[in-house]
Protein backbone atom coordinates (compact mmCIF):
# COMPACT_ATOMS: atom_id res chain seq x y z
CA UNK A 1 0.00 0.00 0.00
CA UNK A 2 2.45 2.22 0.71
CA UNK A 3 4.39 1.09 -2.37
CA UNK A 4 1.47 2.14 -4.19
CA UNK A 5 0.80 5.16 -2.37
CA UNK A 6 4.32 6.56 -3.51
CA UNK A 7 3.76 5.32 -7.09
CA UNK A 8 0.56 7.72 -7.74
CA UNK A 9 1.45 10.24 -5.64
CA UNK A 10 4.82 11.00 -7.66
CA UNK A 11 2.39 10.74 -10.66
CA UNK A 12 1.73 14.53 -11.17
CA UNK A 13 5.19 16.22 -10.18
CA UNK A 14 6.93 13.79 -12.78
CA UNK A 15 3.99 14.49 -15.37
CA UNK A 16 4.96 18.01 -14.74
CA UNK A 17 8.98 17.25 -15.15
CA UNK A 18 8.12 15.76 -18.65
CA UNK A 19 5.96 18.38 -19.46
CA UNK A 20 9.43 20.89 -19.27
CA UNK A 21 10.09 18.89 -22.37
CA UNK A 22 7.41 17.19 -24.32
CA UNK A 23 3.93 18.67 -25.23
CA UNK A 24 1.03 17.81 -23.20
CA UNK A 25 -0.81 15.35 -25.67
CA UNK A 26 2.23 13.84 -26.89
CA UNK A 27 3.40 12.83 -23.58
CA UNK A 28 0.21 11.29 -23.11
CA UNK A 29 1.14 9.40 -26.27
CA UNK A 30 4.04 8.00 -25.37
CA UNK A 31 2.79 7.04 -21.77
CA UNK A 32 0.03 4.67 -23.32
CA UNK A 33 1.92 3.60 -25.51
CA UNK A 34 4.19 1.93 -23.29
CA UNK A 35 0.94 0.84 -20.97
CA UNK A 36 -0.79 -0.86 -24.31
CA UNK A 37 2.78 -2.80 -24.93
CA UNK A 38 2.45 -4.03 -21.63
CA UNK A 39 -0.77 -4.79 -21.93
CA UNK A 40 -1.46 -6.20 -25.35
CA UNK A 41 -0.47 -9.93 -23.90
CA UNK A 42 -4.11 -9.43 -22.00
CA UNK A 43 -5.73 -7.94 -25.33
CA UNK A 44 -4.85 -11.23 -27.35
CA UNK A 45 -5.41 -14.05 -23.83
CA UNK A 46 -8.71 -12.66 -23.07
CA UNK A 47 -11.01 -11.80 -25.76
CA UNK A 48 -14.82 -10.37 -25.14
CA UNK A 49 -17.40 -10.26 -27.48
CA UNK A 50 -17.73 -7.89 -30.53
CA UNK A 51 -21.20 -6.57 -28.95
CA UNK A 52 -18.88 -5.26 -25.95
CA UNK A 53 -16.14 -3.43 -28.00
CA UNK A 54 -18.30 -0.17 -27.98
CA UNK A 55 -18.73 0.11 -24.41
CA UNK A 56 -15.11 -0.73 -23.76
CA UNK A 57 -14.23 2.12 -26.64
CA UNK A 58 -16.08 4.83 -24.70
CA UNK A 59 -14.75 3.65 -21.45
CA UNK A 60 -11.37 3.52 -23.12
CA UNK A 61 -12.23 7.36 -24.55
CA UNK A 62 -13.33 8.84 -21.94
CA UNK A 63 -10.72 7.51 -19.65
CA UNK A 64 -7.59 8.11 -21.87
CA UNK A 65 -9.31 10.33 -24.09
CA UNK A 66 -10.25 12.88 -22.39
CA UNK A 67 -9.55 12.10 -18.52
CA UNK A 68 -5.86 11.54 -19.14
CA UNK A 69 -5.37 14.51 -21.37
CA UNK A 70 -7.66 16.76 -19.47
CA UNK A 71 -5.63 15.82 -16.68
CA UNK A 72 -2.45 16.67 -18.91
CA UNK A 73 -3.66 20.20 -19.15
CA UNK A 74 -4.60 21.10 -16.03
CA UNK A 75 -1.02 20.00 -14.67
CA UNK A 76 0.51 22.22 -17.11
CA UNK A 77 -1.55 25.11 -15.76
CA UNK A 78 -0.86 24.41 -12.36
CA UNK A 79 1.63 23.90 -9.93
CA UNK A 80 2.76 20.49 -8.78
CA UNK A 81 1.21 20.55 -5.66
CA UNK A 82 -1.93 22.02 -6.56
CA UNK A 83 -2.32 19.33 -9.58
CA UNK A 84 -1.65 16.48 -6.92
CA UNK A 85 -4.19 17.98 -4.46
CA UNK A 86 -7.04 18.14 -7.23
CA UNK A 87 -6.68 14.89 -8.26
CA UNK A 88 -7.29 13.72 -5.17
CA UNK A 89 -10.92 14.24 -5.33
CA UNK A 90 -11.32 11.74 -7.79
CA UNK A 91 -12.63 9.17 -5.11
CA UNK A 92 -15.43 12.61 -4.03
CA UNK A 93 -17.07 12.18 -7.52
CA UNK A 94 -16.79 8.62 -7.71
CA UNK A 95 -19.27 8.55 -4.66
CA UNK A 96 -21.43 10.85 -6.46
CA UNK A 97 -21.41 8.54 -9.38
CA UNK A 98 -21.88 5.67 -8.02
CA UNK A 99 -25.45 7.15 -6.00
CA UNK A 100 -26.90 7.91 -9.79
CA UNK A 101 -25.38 4.58 -11.67
CA UNK A 102 -24.93 2.29 -9.07
CA UNK A 103 -27.71 3.42 -7.05
CA UNK A 104 -25.71 3.40 -3.94
CA UNK A 105 -26.83 5.42 -0.98
CA UNK A 106 -25.17 8.35 0.41
CA UNK A 107 -25.11 9.49 4.00
CA UNK A 108 -25.47 12.50 5.46
CA UNK A 109 -21.66 12.42 6.70
CA UNK A 110 -20.31 11.78 2.99
CA UNK A 111 -22.69 14.74 1.96
CA UNK A 112 -20.92 16.37 5.02
CA UNK A 113 -17.14 15.19 3.42
CA UNK A 114 -17.99 16.01 -0.21
CA UNK A 115 -19.01 19.87 1.05
CA UNK A 116 -15.80 20.26 2.98
CA UNK A 117 -13.89 18.77 0.53
CA UNK A 118 -15.46 21.19 -2.70
CA UNK A 119 -14.62 24.39 0.14
CA UNK A 120 -11.01 22.80 0.54
CA UNK A 121 -10.29 23.16 -3.29
CA UNK A 122 -12.05 26.66 -3.65
CA UNK A 123 -9.07 27.36 -1.11
CA UNK A 124 -6.18 25.84 -2.82
CA UNK A 125 -7.21 26.77 -6.23
CA UNK A 126 -7.87 30.87 -4.92
CA UNK A 127 -4.74 30.65 -2.12
CA UNK A 128 -2.03 29.41 -4.53
CA UNK A 129 -2.65 31.28 -7.89
CA UNK A 130 -1.05 34.50 -7.11
CA UNK A 131 2.01 33.35 -6.55
CA UNK A 132 5.45 35.46 -7.34
CA UNK A 133 7.43 32.91 -9.17
CA UNK A 134 5.35 32.56 -12.36
CA UNK A 135 6.54 28.10 -12.36
CA UNK A 136 4.72 28.12 -8.73
CA UNK A 137 1.40 29.87 -10.33
CA UNK A 138 -2.12 28.01 -10.57
CA UNK A 139 -4.38 29.65 -13.39
CA UNK A 140 -8.25 28.86 -13.09
CA UNK A 141 -8.41 27.28 -16.30
CA UNK A 142 -5.83 25.06 -15.09
CA UNK A 143 -7.97 24.13 -11.76
CA UNK A 144 -10.97 23.77 -14.34
CA UNK A 145 -8.65 21.22 -16.63
CA UNK A 146 -8.02 19.32 -13.01
CA UNK A 147 -11.30 19.19 -11.98
CA UNK A 148 -12.60 18.12 -15.53
CA UNK A 149 -10.17 15.14 -15.64
CA UNK A 150 -11.03 14.17 -11.88
CA UNK A 151 -14.72 13.84 -12.94
CA UNK A 152 -14.01 11.85 -16.08
CA UNK A 153 -11.44 9.60 -14.49
CA UNK A 154 -14.20 8.76 -11.70
CA UNK A 155 -17.21 8.01 -13.82
CA UNK A 156 -14.62 5.92 -15.87
CA UNK A 157 -13.74 3.76 -12.59
CA UNK A 158 -17.53 3.64 -11.72
CA UNK A 159 -18.71 2.44 -15.26
CA UNK A 160 -15.88 0.11 -15.28
CA UNK A 161 -17.30 -1.92 -12.82
CA UNK A 162 -19.92 -3.19 -14.72
CA UNK A 163 -17.75 -4.57 -17.24
CA UNK A 164 -15.63 -5.57 -14.72
CA UNK A 165 -18.04 -7.95 -13.60
CA UNK A 166 -18.03 -9.87 -16.84
CA UNK A 167 -14.88 -9.92 -17.79
CA UNK A 168 -12.57 -8.72 -14.72
CA UNK A 169 -10.76 -5.56 -14.42
CA UNK A 170 -7.32 -6.44 -16.32
CA UNK A 171 -9.36 -7.24 -19.12
CA UNK A 172 -11.44 -4.07 -18.92
CA UNK A 173 -8.21 -1.99 -18.34
CA UNK A 174 -6.34 -3.40 -21.47
CA UNK A 175 -8.90 -3.12 -23.69
CA UNK A 176 -10.05 0.24 -22.97
CA UNK A 177 -6.50 1.55 -22.65
CA UNK A 178 -5.84 0.63 -26.22
CA UNK A 179 -9.27 2.27 -27.53
CA UNK A 180 -8.32 5.46 -25.53
CA UNK A 181 -4.56 5.38 -26.87
CA UNK A 182 -6.18 4.99 -30.63
CA UNK A 183 -8.34 7.84 -30.55
CA UNK A 184 -5.58 9.74 -28.73
CA UNK A 185 -2.98 8.77 -31.48
CA UNK A 186 -4.42 11.74 -34.42
CA UNK A 187 -4.36 14.24 -31.83
CA UNK A 188 -0.93 13.58 -30.86
CA UNK A 189 0.10 13.75 -34.31
CA UNK A 190 -1.15 16.74 -34.90
CA UNK A 191 0.11 18.53 -31.71
CA UNK A 192 3.61 17.05 -32.96
CA UNK A 193 3.50 18.98 -35.94
CA UNK A 194 2.87 21.96 -34.88
CA UNK A 195 4.19 22.01 -31.28
CA UNK A 196 8.01 21.60 -31.39
CA UNK A 197 9.43 19.39 -29.11
CA UNK A 198 12.35 17.74 -28.17
CA UNK A 199 12.66 13.87 -26.22
CA UNK A 200 15.06 14.28 -24.10
CA UNK A 201 16.46 11.03 -21.71
CA UNK A 202 14.49 13.34 -19.04
CA UNK A 203 10.85 13.02 -20.74
CA UNK A 204 11.42 9.45 -22.47
CA UNK A 205 12.28 8.47 -18.64
CA UNK A 206 8.76 10.06 -17.56
CA UNK A 207 6.80 8.47 -19.98
CA UNK A 208 8.11 4.91 -19.95
CA UNK A 209 7.41 5.54 -15.51
CA UNK A 210 4.19 6.89 -16.72
CA UNK A 211 3.06 3.65 -18.51
CA UNK A 212 5.07 0.95 -16.67
CA UNK A 213 4.73 2.18 -12.45
CA UNK A 214 1.52 4.26 -13.08
CA UNK A 215 -0.67 2.44 -15.92
CA UNK A 216 0.73 -0.84 -15.37
CA UNK A 217 2.24 -1.63 -12.34
CA UNK A 218 -0.10 0.52 -10.36
CA UNK A 219 -3.28 -1.14 -11.58
CA UNK A 220 -2.20 -4.58 -11.25
CA UNK A 221 -0.58 -4.00 -7.50
CA UNK A 222 -4.08 -2.25 -6.72
CA UNK A 223 -6.21 -5.33 -7.68
CA UNK A 224 -3.89 -7.41 -5.16
CA UNK A 225 -4.55 -5.30 -3.06
CA UNK A 226 -8.03 -5.49 -2.98
CA UNK A 227 -7.74 -8.87 -3.02
CA UNK A 228 -5.93 -8.92 0.15
CA UNK A 229 -6.74 -6.04 2.46
CA UNK A 230 -10.28 -5.00 3.06
CA UNK A 231 -11.68 -2.20 1.05
CA UNK A 232 -11.91 -0.01 3.97
CA UNK A 233 -8.35 -0.23 4.76
CA UNK A 234 -7.53 -0.39 1.40
CA UNK A 235 -8.80 3.35 0.62
CA UNK A 236 -6.58 4.71 3.15
CA UNK A 237 -4.31 4.89 -0.22
CA UNK A 238 -6.15 7.78 -1.47
CA UNK A 239 -4.92 9.65 1.64
CA UNK A 240 -1.73 8.76 1.23
CA UNK A 241 -1.01 9.73 -2.33
CA UNK A 242 -1.22 13.97 -1.82
CA UNK A 243 1.35 13.19 0.99
CA UNK A 244 3.86 12.29 -1.19
CA UNK A 245 3.10 14.29 -4.06
CA UNK A 246 2.93 17.19 -2.34
CA UNK A 247 6.31 16.38 -0.51
CA UNK A 248 8.03 15.62 -3.52
CA UNK A 249 6.35 18.66 -5.50
CA UNK A 250 7.43 21.35 -2.97
CA UNK A 251 11.52 19.68 -2.93
CA UNK A 252 11.86 19.30 -6.66
CA UNK A 253 9.97 22.33 -7.83
CA UNK A 254 10.89 24.46 -4.44
CA UNK A 255 7.34 25.05 -4.27
CA UNK A 256 6.49 27.57 -1.20
CA UNK A 257 3.57 25.90 0.72
CA UNK A 258 1.75 28.62 3.00
CA UNK A 259 -1.03 28.54 5.33
CA UNK A 260 -3.54 28.96 2.82
CA UNK A 261 -2.74 25.67 1.06
CA UNK A 262 -2.22 23.96 3.91
CA UNK A 263 -5.21 24.78 4.95
CA UNK A 264 -7.19 23.97 1.81
CA UNK A 265 -5.13 20.49 1.91
CA UNK A 266 -6.55 19.91 4.95
CA UNK A 267 -9.89 20.70 4.04
CA UNK A 268 -9.53 18.17 1.14
CA UNK A 269 -8.27 15.17 3.18
CA UNK A 270 -10.59 16.04 5.79
CA UNK A 271 -13.66 15.54 2.93
CA UNK A 272 -12.15 12.65 1.60
CA UNK A 273 -11.71 11.01 5.24
CA UNK A 274 -15.66 11.80 5.72
CA UNK A 275 -16.88 10.63 2.00
CA UNK A 276 -14.37 7.52 2.14
CA UNK A 277 -15.56 6.61 5.98
CA UNK A 278 -19.10 5.41 6.10
CA UNK A 279 -20.67 3.19 9.22
CA UNK A 280 -20.14 -0.28 9.37
CA UNK A 281 -23.60 -1.14 8.74
CA UNK A 282 -23.71 0.35 5.36
CA UNK A 283 -20.65 -0.91 4.18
Amino acid sequence: MLLLALMWGLSIPVTKLGLQDIPPLTLTALRFAVAVLLLLPVVFWRRVHWQSMPRLAAVGILGVGVGQVTQVFGIAATSASVGTILSATIPVFMVIFATVRLKQRVTTRQQIGLVIAFIGIAVVALGHGATADPAHQSSLWGVFWMLVSALCIAFYYVWSVELTEVYGAPTVAAWSTLFGFVALLPWAGWEALQVPMKLTAQGFAVAVYLGVAVSVAGLFLWLHILKTVPAGIAASVQYLQPVFGIGASAIVFAEPLGPTFLLGVLLILAGLALTMVSPRRAQ
